[in-house]
């Protein structure tokens, strides 16, 4: 095979260790270095003495991150590879050789870079992320807190759609000052749970114990603190998303798609010109986010390959949304479902997005 890369180097990313092997027209040379700072300065130094010019290593957890993070800032060509691609290959036994076949791979031009955005992109979807674990958590929260009155014998969540509503709130909180009288937390209701006096008064007849009383306290302060985190870093997310603000307003004109949701799916897939770079059409975007399994036809019979890992952080709001607000009893945004499809379809694509379904 020909050779594409003179200087290349392969490694091999562990959590204590990391083995590298330099195939330059000297020969080969395979050294094995730790991941603390000061070793990865050390591994960067060693690749910048044998004059490599392309670097490729395994997209293991999170663990290839400080390291392509370094080789950027030296502005080699680093690539992180799906691992799936090189794992099957026989004979690798040892991280020396899964090191010296990464490094062989890479010279004869046989590896694809996976995609890894910007530092800036890189930054975004952290805070992205986090976000959406905060809010993921603070809706397990809010499920804990139904458990307590459940088992406190209070159905406050079959009365109320949302426990945390101003209302029940209110009379979560008049729980735990020691309120007990089913009336007096029902007077607590507020706008339409108003109606639902009598049902409310039902509701709240149970036993709160001390311990219980102790959990709801604890379980509301946890949710403030997380509201106060998950407002921060919606402040900063919004500050970093002003250049894009009109492609986030065109994603929100989508049914069925929010602000967070748009910031959520450009923060993912990249923003500025970078989506139309790294993704030519619509079909390379869901192709990448493992929304288009593949068919392997042969002798007249399909048999449907297995569909990729989706990608969690871009697939869910693009899918979950839409088909819920199709579901919708009364109609909240178009009434003909082939109109609402048309349109959004329309302003998906001037994003280069596809429908998934």
């Amino acid at each position: 095979m020909d050779v594409v890369y003179n200087r290349c180097c392969g490694l091999d990313v562990h959590k204590k260790s990391i083995t590298a092997c330099a195939i330059t027209p000297k020969g080969k040379e395979i050294e094995t270095f730790g991941t603390m700072t000061h070793e990865l300065f050390q591994l960067v130094d060693w690749i910048k003495s044998k004059r490599c010019t392309h670097v490729a290593m395994e997209s293991t957890g999170v663990y290839w991150k400080p390291i392509y993070n370094l080789l950027e800032l030296e502005e080699m060509q680093p690539m992180v590879v799906n691992a799936a691609h090189i794992k099957a290959v026989p004979g690798r036994k040892t991280d020396v050789k899964d090191a010296e076949w990464i490094a062989k791979l890479l010279r004869h031009g046989l590896l694809q870079h996976s995609y890894i955005p910007n530092r800036e992109q890189r930054e975004l979807r952290e805070l992205v992320r986090y976000r959406r674990s905060l809010i993921e958590e603070r809706a397990r929260e809010i499920s804990r807190i139904q458990k307590v009155l459940e088992g406190a014998y209070i159905k406050l969540s079959s009365v109320a759609t949302d426990i945390m509503g101003v209302s029940g709130r209110a009379m979560i909180e008049a729980i735990i000052n020691g309120i007990n009288d089913p009336q007096t937390l029902s007077s607590l209701a507020k706008r339409g749970l108003k109606k639902k006096k009598d049902d409310l008064e039902r509701a709240l007849v149970g036993s709160v114990g001390p311990h219980q009383k102790m959990m709801l306290k604890t379980q509301l302060s946890h949710i403030d603190f997380m509201d106060q985190q998950i407002e921060l870093l919606s402040e900063e997310v919004q500050q970093r998303m002003q250049p894009y603000e009109e492609d986030i307003e065109l994603l929100d004109s989508i049914p069925g798609i929010g602000r967070s949701h748009a910031e959520q799916l450009l923060a993912e897939i990249g923003i500025g010109i970078d989506i139309s770079n790294q993704f030519p059409s619509a079909p390379h975007l869901c192709s990448w986010a493992g929304m288009v399994p593949g068919n392997n036809e042969s002798a007249g019979k399909k048999n449907p390959e297995k569909r990729e890992k989706v990608i969690k952080n871009c697939e869910p709001h693009l899918l979950k949304q839409h088909i819920r607000q199709l579901g919708q009893k009364t109609p909240t945004y178009l009434p003909n479902t082939n109109v609402w499809r048309q349109e959004l379809v329309k302003n998906a694509q001037q994003l280069r997005l596809d429908i998934p379904y």
